[in-house]
C-alpha cells in the first residue's frame, strides 16, 4: 500500500446494511473505468518520459520532519534520504516492529541526521491524538510533515470510528494530524526557511468525485470511487490549508504531490486480472520506490520550493490539477465538514 500503512482487523460493512442498498451498477463500473484510464495515461507517459533527477539538496540538519507510512516504499525512501541530509526524521507507522527495524536501519546507515519510531494508526483519530500528544511531549520544534501513509482499493470496510476506510487512513487521519501540529509548524517556519507541509496525491484524483451527502460512500460503494475521493480530498485541503496560512502570514508552505506510478505493495489489492496484466509492466514501466520519493524529497528540501505553496507537482513541475480541486466553494465545504467530523473547531 502507498505509504505502508497495514490495517486488517476493522469492520466491513454490516450485512443488513449492504443488503438495504440498492446497487447501481454503473456506481462500480464508471469509477473503475475512470481510475483505469487514469492508471493507463500515467504509464503512456512513463513510458516516453524518465524520471526527474533532484537537484542538489541543501543540508538539513537542525530541521525535524515527521513523515508518515515511512517503514517501507516511497515513505522509507523519504525519510532515508532527508536524514541523509541531517533532518532529525520521525518514521510514523501502525507496525511497531517494522517502524523500529525501519528506523535502525536508516540510523545505521546516516551519520549525520536522526531517524526514530512512533507509532500512529491513522484509521483512529484517538490513535492520531495520542501521537501527537507524544510527539509534543518532547519539546521538539516541527519544520516539515509528510502526509505519505494510505492505502488503495481494500473491500468496503468501516474504522473504529465509523468511517470509510480509504477516507479515513489517507485523508481525515492525516487532516487531523496536520491540524493538530499546525502550531508547531507555524512557530517553526520563518520567512526566509518556511515550515512544509508535503500532502501525498497520485493522478487519480483526475477521477475523483466528493460526494459531500455520502463521503463514507454509504449508499453506491466502489472501491475505486472512495480511492480516487481520498485522493482528491488531499489537494483541495492543500489549497484550502494553503490559502489560509497565507492570508494569516505564517511561514508555512503546504504541497500536493504526485509520484506517478510506483511499484509498490500498494497494488497488492488490484483485481486479479489487473494484477496480471500489471506484472510484465512493472518492471519497465512503473517508477521505482526511490524515485517515486524524488517528488516527495523535492517538495520537502528542495530550494527550489522555498516560499512556493499551493502547488500540485509531478515528475518535478507544476502541474493543474483537476478542475474541481480549484473549487474554493468546495474547498471550504470539504473543510468545514472535515472539522466536523474529526471533531475539530474551526480555526
Amino acid at each position: 500500500m502507498q505509504g505502508d500503512q497495514r490495517h486488517c482487523t476493522h469492520n466491513r460493512t454490516p450485512a443488513g446494511e449492504a443488503g438495504r442498498r440498492i446497487m447501481n451498477p454503473l456506481s462500480i463500473l464508471v469509477p473503475l473505468l475512470k481510475l483505469y484510464y487514469c492508471g493507463i495515461r500515467v504509464l503512456i507517459y512513463q513510458m516516453f518520459n524518465r524520471s526527474f533527477t533532484l537537484p542538489v539538496l541543501q543540508k538539513q540538519n537542525g530541521r525535524v520532519g515527521i513523515v508518515t507510512g515511512g517503514t517501507r516504499g516511497m515513505g522509507y525512501e523519504t525519510a532515508k534520504h532527508l536524514a541523509r541530509l541531517g533532518m532529525h526524521v520521525i518514521i510514523a507507522g501502525n507496525e511497531n516492529e517494522e517502524g523500529l527495524a525501519a528506523a535502525r536501519a536508516i540510523q545505521g546507515e546516516c551519520t549525520e541526521g536522526k531517524a526514530e519510531f512512533l507509532f500512529i494508526d491513522l484509521t483512529s483519530l484517538n490513535s492520531v491524538r495520542r501521537f501527537v500528544e507524544t510527539f509534543k511531549g518532547r519539546g521538539l520544534p516541527l519544520h516539515l510533515l509528510v502526509n505519505n501513509a494510505g492505502t488503495m482499493l481494500v473491500p468496503e470496510r468501516q474504522t473504529e470510528d465509523g468511517f470509510e476506510f480509504h477516507f479515513s487512513l489517507n485523508y481525515l487521519g492525516h487532516f487531523l494530524l496536520t491540524n493538530l501540529l499546525l502550531d508547531l509548524l507555524k512557530r517553526s517556519g520563518r520567512p526566509d526557511c518556511c515550515s512544509r507541509i508535503v500532502n501525498m496525491s497520485s493522478a487519480t484524483h483526475y477521477a475523483g468525485v466528493i460526494q459531500m451527502d455520502d463521503l463514507n460512500r454509504r449508499l453506491n460503494y466502489s472501491s475505486h470511487g472512495a480511492y480516487a475521493q481520498s485522493k482528491l480530498a488531499l489537494v483541495l485541503f492543500t489549497y484550502y490549508l494553503q490559502e489560509q496560512m497565507t492570508a494569516k502570514g505564517f511561514s508555512v508552505m503546504v504541497n500536493a504531490v504526485d509520484p506517478g506510478m510506483v511499484d509498490t505493495a500498494l497494488y497488492n489489492n488490484l483485481w486479479s486480472l489487473a494484477k496480471a496484466l500489471k506484472k510484465p509492466f512493472a518492471k519497465t514501466l512503473f517508477r521505482t520506490p526511490t524515485e517515486g520519493a524524488s517528488i516527495i524529497i523535492y517538495a520537502a528540501a528542495a530550494s527550489e520550493m522555498e516560499g512556493v505553496g499551493g502547488c500540485y507537482l509531478y515528475n518535478g513541475e507544476k502541474k493543474q490539477s483537476a478542475p474541481d480541486s480549484y473549487d474554493s466553494e468546495l474547498q471550504a465545504k470539504l473543510w468545514e465538514k472535515s472539522c466536523e467530523l474529526a471533531g475539530l473547531h474551526e480555526a
